[in-house]
């Protein structure tokens, strides 16, 4: 991994008022604190198995709180870096980036931007709002692409998921950057295309999710696949051991921050009506 993030912080500050540049400038440090606090959390566990550097870099978050929409508050889609407050899928990139720099030695902001990038990105390319990768499932093929993660569900005796996505579309006025944009509507369009010509994806029923528990591994990143039409996930975490049971961590709505959940992830699937089962995405 080569870092080549430039943050040009200089020019874009002078595009926003005084208050809003010292307000984002104030959130940017204290960012830069929590940072620096990760880098000191971590440096016990920079040798040690990438397992082990997710469990500890999900573990650092505990208690941070739930906060939706952190990446829809700028007009313009740009990176957005936000260690104070985390939804459910900011909580995975996160967890996934830091610990993608620190077993890489490559511990630095610029390098942690760079992947958060790749990551969060199609094409490693922040240009606009369909640019960023909405779906779980398109999520996890992109980033299996380029071998960060792999879905092992299929691996796990799962079943195909061939419903046609396209939640996003049927419901533009639930997103602000489709109500009245044409143009972007149609981009995500083509993008749901592109999912659906794929022919589906892998997860594990809800019913098998506790006879296969041994196999999913420690860390594993979790997509909840929903009943709801056109949507192929309705919520993401982390596989989580703990006493010897499958439990998970996450960053919960429900508790309004990032917990590992009391129940396991078994019983938390099978209490949700709409919970179908899980893909189950291991980190390479």
């Amino acid at each position: 991994m080569t870092c080549k993030f430039y943050f040009i912080l200089s020019a874009l500050l002078l595009m926003f008022p005084k208050n809003i540049v010292s307000q984002e400038t104030d959130l940017a440090k204290q960012d830069e604190v929590l940072f620096d606090k990760y880098v000191e959390h971590i440096s016990q566990y920079k040798t040690k198995t990438m397992e082990k550097t997710l469990e500890k870099t999900a573990e650092f978050f505990l208690n941070t709180p739930y906060v939706a929409h952190t990446l829809d508050q700028n007009e313009d889609e740009r990176l957005v870096v936000n260690f104070r407050g985390l939804d459910c899928v900011t909580f995975v990139e996160n967890v996934l980036a830091l610990s993608l720099v620190t077993h890489n030695n490559e511990l630095s902001m610029d390098c942690f931007r760079d992947i958060l990038i790749r990551i969060r990105y199609r094409n490693n390319e922040v240009s606009d709002y369909a640019s960023r990768i909405h779906y779980t499932s398109d999520w996890i093929y992109e980033n299996q692409k380029q071998k960060l993660i792999e879905n092992i569900s299929n691996q796990l005796s799962g079943k195909k998921e061939t419903k046609q996505i396209n939640f996003m579309s049927s419901h533009r006025n639930a997103y602000n950057k489709l109500k009245k944009d044409d143009v972007m509507l149609g981009k995500i369009v083509d993008i749901e295309n592109t999912i659906n010509k794929r022919g589906g994806f892998y997860y594990l029923p809800k019913e098998m999710i506790n006879a296969k528990a041994d196999d999913i591994p420690n860390m594993a990143i979790i997509g909840f696949v929903t009943s709801i039409d056109g949507l192929d996930t309705s919520h993401v975490g982390f596989a989580y051991r703990k006493n010897g049971e499958l439990k998970f961590i996450h960053a919960s709505l429900i508790k309004s921050k990032v917990v590992i959940d009391e129940q396991t992830l078994s019983n938390y699937c099978n209490s949700r009506k709409r919970c179908k089962g899980v893909i189950v995405a291991k980190v390479l």
